[in-house]
């Protein structure tokens, strides 16, 4: 008896919380459609209205995807970074709204304190493995790199133990739910948008087809669903129809194709990014790899039977995108339907109202994230061998001796293959 009620006195119980989240009223929407599409579109009904808005609205999107694209990779990342905090700031405003959490000491500077720190790791880790050359050339980065866990760790320890002076009675539960929310919302966001950089470094085309593919299958399966749908898919998402995820699906396949082969022809799209010390700058060029060299392929003896080919020619990446646009429109909706069920949980249409028509910049990128995540293992399961420059950072780290052993071993090695010797004679 005295337990509960010093959980009552002291802090919040889980169903007063709860209640309160419940009961909490869901908000009023709002029409942010701009005044001048209002005007143009006043005669229409609310369906076609909602589909023109999304449709010109889509199209602007697009329109400034390809200008960032045409930037550069280092805009991209800032980009990425901007979107990134951007969904972090509308999921942590939700949970604020809705366990009223707006009085809770030091909270919402905890929140992005931790952001942060977050950020300091993973980006630090990145920017190490990716420009090791920059890094050990300028003395404060090297110092930075060699004690980087050690930094990263520092600073989160510093915001807990904030955390835990900042507790105080009768909101005890209340601030370790907004502690949790936190950070589930730096592992949805941070984690994921590192790992859309970490693509983004392997070449561009490694950014710019996934994510193109889950807006090809998003703007298809709305309008196959628009125009065809009658079948229901799913509850938590009542408008999402059967005619809608098959048609974005084969459309999506076909886009992710004939992409590929587009941008498999260009240097700039496939080679990673580098740091040039000559230049001082960031560079994308190379000898492209034979995954983005045109290849003949022979046809299954059913399929020449129809289309009267024996052979084709196609990137082998081409192959890799039947996998991505495959995931991005059978895998990657499940990302929406979780951000759809997340919000009907909390009794809100959006997460924001960023953009209107479409809702907040979470809205758009519920289905990006998780595409980021598959795309960054499926490099490494499939595409990546062992990184040579980690292996160089990890030798230039080691002891003269030890440096010494290592070549000497592998002289050896390369002599009994007859590798080192052939090289010798064809200079």
């Amino acid at each position: 008896m005295e337990s509960e009620s010093e959980a009552k006195i002291d802090g919040e119980t889980a169903s007063d919380s709860e209640s309160r989240a419940e009961t909490a009223p869901p908000p009023t929407s709002v029409d942010d459609t701009p005044e001048v599409l209002n005007r143009a579109l006043s005669n229409l009904s609310s369906r076609w209205k909602n589909w023109w808005v999304r449709g010109i609205l889509t199209l602007a999107m697009i329109a400034f995807f390809f200008i960032i694209i045409y930037l550069g990779p280092m805009v991209l990342m800032m980009i990425v970074m901007c979107v990134q905090i951007k969904c972090f700031h509308e999921i942590i405003t939700i949970g604020y709204n809705v366990y009223h959490s707006y009085d809770l000491p030091w909270f919402r500077t905890l929140s992005w304190y931790f952001l942060l720190c977050v950020n300091y790791f993973f980006y630090g880790e990145t920017v190490t493995d990716y420009f090791f050359t920059l890094v050990q050339r300028e003395e404060p980065l090297r110092i930075l790199s060699k004690y980087h866990r050690f930094i990263s760790f520092t600073l989160y320890l510093t915001g807990f133990c904030m955390f835990v002076l900042s507790l105080v009675k009768k909101h005890y539960r209340l601030q370790f739910y907004m502690f949790g929310w936190t950070h589930v919302t730096l592992l949805i966001v941070v984690t994921q948008s590192h790992l859309v950089i970490h693509n983004l470094f392997e070449g561009m085309i490694w950014f710019i087809v996934p994510i193109s593919c889950v807006i090809c299958n998003d703007i298809m399966a709305y309008m196959f669903g628009f125009f065809f749908g009658r079948t229901p898919l799913i509850k938590l998402s009542p408008k999402k129809t059967w005619e809608g995820f098959i048609g974005g699906f084969f459309a999506t396949v076909v886009f992710g194709l004939l992409l590929s082969y587009v941008m498999s022809g260009y240097r700039c799209f496939v080679c990673p990014v580098e740091y040039n010390n000559d230049t001082n700058s960031f560079t994308v060029d190379c000898e492209p790899s034979d995954l983005f060299r045109l290849q003949e392929y022979n046809i299954p003896g059913v399929i020449q039977s129809v289309i009267g080919w024996k052979t084709v020619r196609m990137y082998p990446f081409q192959i890799h995108s039947i996998a991505l646009s495959t995931f991005a429109s059978l895998i990657g909706p499940f990302g929406g339907f979780f951000a759809s069920g997340f919000k009907r949980a909390f009794k809100i249409k959006d997460f924001a109202n960023t953009i209107p028509g479409h809702g907040g910049i979470m809205d758009r990128f519920d289905c990006q994230y998780l595409m980021a995540t598959f795309v960054n293992v499926y490099i490494a399961s499939f595409i990546r061998g062992p990184n040579p420059s980690k292996l160089i950072q990890q030798f230039l780290t080691l002891r003269p001796d030890q440096q010494l052993h290592i070549f000497n071993t592998l002289k050896s090695h390369l002599t009994d293959k007859g590798i080192l010797t052939s090289a010798l004679e064809d200079e």
